[in-house]
């Protein structure tokens, strides 16, 4: 069936809501075999950005997801427009595409999200979500503004259990607790060649495509595949690239996915304008007294600032007042929110949604941002912006090369 008016096919149609996700499952698995997916729950997919981490991206779309294009910058000896394409923009335009994985480095990911959501897809996208601060903001607003189920990668469900309902509650305004995150950021791994020698751009590659927002720097091969994370023109070294993994789990316990910190105070040597380099330790305070401490590991000596304290819920509850813990033992346990798979059916919001996934990211970019200044940082969780800094608020919102804008 066609709608003449507006092009739209019946599966797509009935994918748009909640009542015709359900009346599109007409045919029972049972029907066609074992493992077949019915002609009405399989959707169109596309990877944009085929490198190492795409065919695992591609994968977190799920099963019923039908490949039928590719798009990558290293493509300009094989694009047709058609099963390859370099330029995102007119893979975005096909109709027969509902769903997208997007694997490009980190300095894409948030216009390519925003322009594929605007386009009526929904979105997997590797993490870091974003490269700044306002990036993010722009891609939860983008979520919410075209209706689309957005997920980082493939994280959760998470199990509301009764921490996460401590912290979500409100209830605690004096939680002097530190969580220490040591280890396993990768920092002198992803650090930046600081000299370079300039080499020819090779045939297959779209440079200036590649580079997009970011300024356009003489071709070297160690700004392009994993070592492109040396340079924040791309991403923000180890951190970036690892912390959303080892934070995403801890932040929606302890609610820090809720909210932003208010405090950051940096310990690293003197940072690199263009390359990302080594750091020790840094600290982010939130409004109500809970500490996280992000631990590199691997310069200077180990956190030790601070002591860790116990974040079980028994030593929680003994800070909160009778009436307090009676409010938290009346609570419901919310239901788990599905991951990408189950969302794109049912409509419901994925677990690493834009919104908690953009705070999750706004504690290892505001790391970074001090790291960058090399001073202690005041943040506003509200506006989204350092508190009068204005050379820090520039890494907040960076700006972008022409003519690419958010």
């Amino acid at each position: 069936m066609q709608n003449a008016k507006r092009g739209v096919t019946r599966r797509r149609f009935l994918q748009s809501s909640v009542a015709g996700v359900a009346a599109a499952a007409i045919v029972p698995r049972n029907v066609l075999g074992q493992g077949q997916t019915p002609p009405s729950e399989e959707f169109g997919g596309a990877l944009i950005g085929c490198g190492g981490r795409g065919g695992g991206t591609f994968g977190c779309l799920g099963p019923g997801v039908r490949r039928l294009a590719s798009c990558d910058v290293k493509y300009k000896d094989r694009c047709d427009n058609k099963t390859f394409y370099v330029d995102f923009r007119r893979l975005l335009e096909r109709k027969d595409i509902d769903v997208v994985a997007i694997a490009t480095h980190p300095g894409w990911h948030a216009l390519i999200s925003i322009a594929a959501m605007e386009a009526g897809k929904d979105v997997v996208c590797e993490k870091p979500m974003c490269r700044f601060i306002a990036e993010g903001r722009a891609v939860a607003e983008a979520e919410k503004r075209y209706g689309r189920i957005f997920q980082i990668e493939n994280k959760g469900p998470y199990h509301a259990d009764k921490v996460r309902k401590i912290f979500a509650s409100g209830l605690l305004k004096n939680c002097d607790s530190v969580y220490v995150q040591r280890g396993g950021k990768k920092v002198k791994q992803w650090s930046g060649m600081v000299q370079y020698k300039v080499l020819e751009v090779p045939d297959s590659l779209d440079w200036d495509l590649y580079c997009g927002p970011a300024p356009l720097r003489p071709y070297q091969r160690h700004r392009q595949g994993g070592t492109h994370r040396g340079y924040w023109d791309y991403e923000g070294g180890g951190l970036s690239d690892m912390a959303h993994h080892q934070l995403h789990g801890p932040a929606y316990q302890f609610g820090r996915d809720l909210t932003a910190p208010v405090e950051v105070i940096p310990h690293a040597p003197p940072a690199h304008p263009e390359c990302c380099g080594l750091w020790g330790w840094c600290e982010l305070k939130y409004a109500d007294g809970f500490t996280l401490v992000l631990d590199s590991a691997e310069w200077d000596k180990a956190y030790d600032r601070l002591p860790q304290r116990n974040l079980d819920e028994g030593s929680l509850m003994k800070m909160l007042s009778e009436e307090d813990q009676a409010k938290i033992e009346a609570m419901p346990t919310p239901e788990p929110e599905p991951k990408f798979p189950e969302a794109i059916r049912t409509r419901k919001q994925a677990a690493a949604n834009a919104e908690r996934s953009h705070h999750v990211a706004m504690i290892y970019h505001l790391a970074n941002v001090a790291f960058r200044c090399g001073r202690p940082l005041k943040f506003d969780p509200h506006t989204e912006q350092i508190v009068g800094d204005e050379e820090a608020n520039r890494l907040v919102n960076q700006p972008m090369r022409a003519p690419w804008r958010l």
